[in-house]
């Protein structure tokens, strides 16, 4: 499976709409603590079929 780009509104702390593209190749989720980096992969594992997201 592979992900070209996540589209988030209204999931945990994304409250406003926003797209994060994923690029061919290595893609790192870094930034300060508490702005997302978390909810960010607990989205992608909601996506891949995870039952709930906590």
């Amino acid at each position: 499976m592979k992900f070209s780009r996540l589209r988030l509104l209204g999931f945990k702390s994304f409250v406003e709409p926003g797209e994060f593209v994923i690029e061919r190749g290595l893609t790192g989720i870094v930034g300060p603590n508490g702005c997302g980096k978390s909810n960010l992969v607990e989205a992608l594992r909601w996506v891949m079929g995870e039952s709930s997201y906590k």
